[in-house]
């Protein structure tokens, strides 16, 4: 049943600025790449190696931005205008207390966290710079995921898509000129895309505290500090989001390394479908959000058959969307790899676990939206062990076994991901129908 036009109005408002901003902000790491493609094949590496450790140092902070947005919305949902900033405080609070060490740490052991994934000493020496620069910017980042769970919980998603877009503009023009020493800045090739992306994160969270500044101090916005109940409900939802995202990011590792053990071919291609799915999801993702909002204020509102409701409303949007998006995957295999790849055997190699990707992408739809859902009624530990066994104790297992073991490689990977995605879409569907999670206190 496809939502009524009222509720599909609802949805789309919500979360086509969260999607826009995602798929902006998933470029940030593109752009330090394409700007430092001009200094070679070292530099572009090294680059690389700085930019997936710090997405795997960002992911354990990520979970401020649920455990903000779960509290948000159930609070505007309640219609407590007064407390509806009051996780924002915590949240604002927690980042600094938990991103600070964290960022100390990493500068100080930058060398031994980058020689984990390449050995390799010039590759190693670029990343390193890179990457010190680039987690300088942890604290606004977290900041950031806090802002941007207040403004999603409270239905005001497109202020995140104005200030992604200021922050593209200034890591553009910053890096340029910090790479290559323009307009009397110090030339300082790759490390200088490092400082041009952190110039850029400290410049959003200044926009972010700004607006948030203006707009809701009559919500509560740092005008008392948070209580112990609050810092304590805060953690609680945020820890098992971010162990989980780490704990993801960290299975793309296992599996490159499964990859490894087959061919070099099986790398080259898996690297490029992986990405291409990531990319692609995102507008998925984007839906979740929306539905954690949704779902959220629905529960304040103590509406719970409209909560459930929602998460499924959500779901079929989504599964609309990305069938759209994976058509050309699907249709058109040879075409889209050969926008990335230029040899024919790596094409012929990819051409059907790209085909299978696009069934990924359709079937993952229930389980992207469902887990923000979940999460938007604080069921963060069921959203985190549901994920992290289907992955660590089914798929890479499995993926390790078929495509290693028993030698059917890339093919047999990704059919054994399919199967995953499928398993894992059921569950999420299965907890969203058995709603205990209509019952929990936030």
């Amino acid at each position: 049943m496809i939502p009524d036009t009222s509720r599909r109005q609802t949805i789309l408002k919500l979360a086509l600025p969260i999607i826009g901003a995602m798929l902006t902000q998933s470029l940030i790491n593109l752009i330090d790449a394409a700007l430092v493609g001009s200094l070679g094949k070292t530099a572009l590496a090294g680059v690389g190696i700085g930019g997936y450790t710090m997405f795997m140092v960002t992911a354990l902070v990520f979970g401020l931005s649920s455990g903000v947005q779960a509290q948000t919305a159930r609070r505007h949902g309640e219609e407590d205008i007064t407390r509806r900033a009051l996780a924002l405080n915590a949240g604002l609070m927690i980042a600094l207390a938990v991103a600070l060490p964290i960022t100390l740490l990493c500068l100080w052991q930058a060398q031994w966290l980058l020689g984990l994934i390449n050995q390799q000493q010039a590759i190693q020496n670029v990343g390193v710079e890179y990457f010190r620069w680039r987690v300088v910017s942890l604290v606004p980042v977290a900041m950031m995921l806090c802002f941007r769970g207040y403004w999603n919980g409270i239905q005001q998603t497109g202020i995140y898509l104005r200030i992604i877009l200021i922050m593209h503009g200034v890591n553009i023009l910053a890096s340029i000129g910090l790479i290559f020493g323009i307009a009397g800045l110090p030339e300082m090739g790759a490390a200088g895309a490092g400082a041009g992306t952190t110039l850029a994160m400290f410049t959003g969270v200044v926009f972010w505290a700004r607006h948030t500044g203006l707009r809701a101090r009559m919500s509560g916005y740092l005008q008392q500090l948070p209580d112990w109940n609050i810092l304590m409900t805060t953690l609680r939802l945020a820890s098992p989001h971010s162990f989980q995202q780490w704990w993801f990011a960290a299975g793309y590792a296992v599996l490159f390394w499964i990859l490894s053990q087959i061919d070099t071919a099986s790398v080259a291609v898996g690297h490029v479908l992986v990405n291409l799915s990531l990319l692609l999801i995102l507008p998925g993702v984007g839906l979740g959000l929306a539905a954690m909002s949704l779902v959220g204020q629905a529960l304040g509102r103590e509406t719970p058959e409209d909560a459930h409701r929602w998460g499924w409303d959500v779901v079929r949007i989504a599964w609309t969307c990305l069938a759209l998006l994976a058509l050309p995957m699907l249709l058109l295999p040879d075409a889209v790899l050969a926008l990335f790849l230029h040899d024919p055997a790596l094409i012929a190699l990819g051409r059907l676990p790209l085909q299978l990707t696009a069934l990924m992408i359709v079937l993952d739809a229930a389980a992207l939206v469902l887990a923000q859902a979940l999460l938007g009624a604080g069921a963060n530990r069921t959203v985190m062990s549901v994920t992290l066994c289907m992955q660590w104790l089914i798929f890479l297992p499995l993926a390790w076994w078929i495509g290693v073991g028993l030698g059917y490689g890339l093919i047999g990977i990704w059919w054994v991901q399919l199967g995953y995605r499928c398993l894992n879409s059921l569950w999420f569907a299965l907890i969203w129908q058995r709603r205990r999670w209509q019952w929990l206190a936030i």
